[in-house]
């Protein structure tokens, strides 16, 4: 009986359920696109290019492992964790042995894979795909073959593939210049290879045997190998066989050999797609989570102003003996129907919505083409039944109060909004505003971005989710404070004062979407560039060199790093990596020792950076804290490519945000990552910039720039980076501001009744929109200092935890801009109904049923 009276009751009132509607609608989408990014994390399929004809490969385990035993109550648990490490494991080249032993196998064909980018005058040929160099015996793994000109034989010489050729326009014969782990060299291009399967995300070049060893830097060392099946050998049986053979098969350095076929082969190929896996995992999982939270606080603010909006009619439900158990299964099966509608309409709108989103973050570089989008009937049937689940949710909570109270009372409250909010809903608030504040103190504390990021954005929802339920006293708290000069601006400022004091609850309703707009917002615009320029300010303050040399493309080599050495000048290159520390990611870089201090400066406050070499190591204070070091105490870590080490402290120090949290020595590092090449080169020097460009004009793409230049690109950089949070985070503001628009129009078309009594009382309809503007413009303003706070709040706790400093950067212009939008919407949101409503007649709206 209950749902024939529901669907009734929505097919009756499609108006009044519109808004709840559109917001269910709009969470399902958000929760799906978020979904769809999350499982392409955790199941998007990355397929091979290099090796689609080679059936099993062997390649390098790229993880680091931690197995911990715990004894409790007589049991032993056994607990497993694995992390990824930064760049390419190896293997040696001897296994080729033992792989050949195994049966069925064919051919083993060892791999190399390193940097080589082809260089034209103004920069890199191709800069849309990465490059790399193989040799030229291992060209049989995709399978490339020549289409025209002969193979590699001698140092000098090149085969490229046919679209680089095209591209560039160039044939055997023609000259390359070509920029890998060395010093970039000119090679003669003997021959064009086309691969038999399409090759769409790189570039590849392939080298003589010998060239290819020099320029892969890894003596005895392979990338991986290409096993071949004998003819008639099944591809999983010869995996497992091969599997069996080189079961604890570990590398020099502890790297066990790992053996991969089918989809498995394209992790071993793109390990940036393998990395992007977790990225994507955490930002899908913070997205969906925060949207989630948002959509909550959403949903139930719509709800609660629509149970507001029928409270008469429930009253009267109430008066003719319904019980409260049936008001409450009336509403929540009207929420049940609204929810599966908007849901299922939500969630389709999410799978395009979640493909567009990962474009965008492939556009942006934050994910690798790669990582194929994947798309699953999970997120859709996920968000619907979120959607159910929170519109079930919202409906008892929106309407406690009415189906407790006595029928008279019911009645009353219909007529004249309560003085007072319940105790209840007061006590809520207060609690909620108490774990605002704890989340806010332990954010001060955090000195963590990952750790940092989630409870930034979850303390301004519970605050905000504060303000939802101490709304009506606050609205009456800012009214006390407007209401004088209210009073004294006309008659449509003193009609926008009654209402304000005499219906806090729907103002109040109005208030927090606002105030989560404005809040979210800042945090979400503040947040980088208050991290970002703390790091930037930290380098500024530690470089000491005259010049810093950097390059367009993969780096300087460190044979223009050795030009410009002299007697009397000193020349610092830095390379950068992430280390683990068991299983936690340190940045790190690595220095050239000699003359150190002359060009770098990180303030160190305990130790000394000349003791700095191979076997030691410079921490942060922050890495020094979170580890329990001091100089003299070992570290064992996990470099890059998986190698252990475990190097003395020589010293610590301040400047960690804006130099990473450990330095090693240049030459360390520079064997253990994938690029050698510098990301910059620090030069103390009475050389003026021209004669220092003179000596590097043998390189291209090499600039020599000032500091204040350098750090200018570096703020170019912190910006792209931070575009990709914008996105991420856009979509839940987008939602808000929506919210926003879809709440303040519920709220104004609901009062068509008012406002024909307030015409048929003598007020002009000019009289009326005045009266709605300063109402918009009076809820701005709470909602503005509200949700200000609540950011300057966070953002000052976010500084203090990551910079040590109670600074957070504040745009001025940014952040008139956010409120003059939020403004906007509000005026907007308000007028346009205000004035449908206002184009009938009082009389016939005054005379009609209600």
């Amino acid at each position: 009986m209950m749902l024939r009276y529901a669907l009734r009751t929505v097919r009756a009132r499609k108006g009044g359920f519109l808004g709840a509607f559109f917001a269910l609608m709009c969470a399902a989408a958000l929760i799906t696109a978020c979904g769809t990014l999350l499982e392409t994390g955790l199941r998007g399929t990355i397929a091979t290019e290099r090796y689609a004809a080679t059936p099993v490969v062997v390649s390098a385990d790229q993880n680091v492992h931690q197995t911990t035993v715990k004894h409790k109550k007589g049991k032993t648990k056994v607990k497993h964790k694995a992390k990824p490490i930064a760049e390419r494991a190896w293997l040696p080249d001897d296994l080729a042995t033992e792989l050949r032993k195994v049966p069925g196998v064919r051919e083993v064909i060892p791999e190399l894979t390193f940097l080589a980018e082809p260089l034209a005058p103004g920069g890199a040929v191709d800069k849309d795909r990465p490059a790399y160099g193989h040799a030229w015996d291992s060209a049989a793994l995709t399978p490339y073959t020549l289409t025209t000109g002969t193979a590699p034989k001698a140092d000098g010489d090149l085969v490229i593939d046919r679209r680089l050729a095209e591209r560039a326009h160039l044939e055997p014969g023609d000259r390359l210049t070509v920029q890998s782990t060395q010093s970039p060299r000119t090679y003669r291009v003997t021959g064009i290879a086309a691969p038999a399967h399409e090759v769409r995300h790189q570039t590849a070049l392939f080298f003589s045997t010998a060239e290819a060893r020099r320029l892969a830097a890894h003596p005895g060392q392979v990338t991986a190998f290409g096993v071949l099946p004998a003819k008639g050998t099944d591809a999983a049986v010869l995996k497992q066989s091969v599997s069996t053979a080189l079961h604890g098969t570990k590398a020099p350095h502890g790297t066990t050999a790992q053996v991969s076929a089918g989809d498995g082969r394209g992790p071993v190929e793109f390990l940036d797609a393998a990395a992007a896996r977790t990225k994507l995992v955490s930002m899908g999982g913070a997205m969906g989570g925060t949207s989630l939270l948002v959509a909550v606080l959403v949903v139930v603010g719509t709800f609660a102003l629509s149970v507001q909006q029928r409270h008469r009619e429930l009253a009267l439900l109430r008066a003719i003996a319904a019980t409260p158990g049936q008001i409450r299964a009336l509403l929540g099966r009207e929420a049940l129907i609204v929810g599966a509608a908007a849901g299922t309409t939500g969630a389709l709108a999410g799978l395009p919505l979640g493909s567009w989103l990962h474009g965008r973050f492939v556009a942006m570089g934050a994910v690798p083409a790669t990582l194929q989008h994947t798309v699953s009937v999970f997120p859709p049937f996920a968000a619907l039944a979120a959607t159910l689940l929170g519109a079930w949710a919202a409906a008892p909570i929106s309407s406690r109060r009415i189906a407790r109270i006595r029928p008279a009372d019911a009645l009353a409250e219909a007529r004249a909004e309560r003085t007072r909010p319940a105790w209840g809903r007061i006590l809520a608030g207060v609690a909620l505003l108490a774990g605002g504040a704890v989340l806010v103190a332990v954010l001060s504390v955090l000195r963590t971005e990952p750790a940092s990021t989630p409870v930034t954005f979850l303390a301004v929802v519970v605050l905000a989710s504060s303000v939802a339920l101490l709304g009506p006293l606050l609205v009456r708290a800012a009214v006390a404070v407007l209401g004088g000069p209210l009073a004294l601006t006309g008659p449509s400022s003193r009609l926008a004062r009654a209402n304000l004091r005499g219906h806090a609850a729907r103002m109040a309703s109005v208030v927090t979407p606002l105030t989560l707009l404005i809040g979210m917002t800042c945090t979400v615009l503040f947040v980088q560039p208050t991290l970002g320029n703390a790091a930037r300010a930290q380098a500024r303050e530690g470089i000491r060199a005259d010049w810093v040399v950097a390059a367009q493309g993969s780096g300087v080599p460190a044979e223009a790093a050795r030009r410009l050495r002299t007697q009397h000048d000193t020349v610092t290159e830095v390379v950068r990596t992430t280390v683990r520390v068991g299983l936690d990611k340190y940045a790190a870089q690595g220095v050239t020792p000699g003359g150190l201090t002359r060009t770098w400066d990180p303030d160190v406050t305990a130790g000394s950076l000349t003791k700095l070499t191979e076997d030691t190591v410079a921490v942060s204070e922050l890495a020094a804290d979170q580890l329990h070091l001091k100089p003299g105490s070992p570290l064992k870590l996990t470099l890059g490519d998986g190698t252990p080490a475990t190097p003395t402290v020589v010293a610590v120090y301040a400047k960690g945000l804006g130099f990473g949290d450990l330095t090693f020595a240049h030459d360390l590092i520079a064997r253990h990552v994938d690029n050698p090449l510098a990301a910059t080169v620090l030069v103390s020097t009475a050389r003026t910039q021209t004669q220092l460009a003179t000596t590097l004009r043998e390189f291209p793409g090499i600039h020599v720039l000032a500091p204040a230049a350098a750090d200018s690109i570096q703020a170019a950089r912190q910006q792209a980076n931070a575009e990709v949070n914008y996105l991420a985070m856009g979509l839940v503001l987008a939602f808000t501001a929506i919210a926003v628009v879809n709440t303040l129009a519920m709220s104004v078309s609901e009062r068509v009744r008012e406002f024909a009594l307030l015409r048929l009382a003598g007020a002009t309809r000019r009289q009326v929109l005045g009266m709605l503007r300063t109402e918009a413009l009076s809820v701005l303003l709470l909602a503005t200092a509200l949700g200000s706070g609540i950011a300057f709040a966070v953002l000052t706790a976010f500084s203090v935890g990551m910079t040590g400093e109670a600074a957070p950067t504040l745009t001025p212009l940014v952040y008139v801009a956010v409120v003059a939008l939020a403004g906007l919407l509000a005026l907007v949101a308000t007028a346009l109904p205000g004035r449908v409503a206002l184009r009938v007649s009082p009389v016939t709206v005054a005379t009609a049923k209600e």
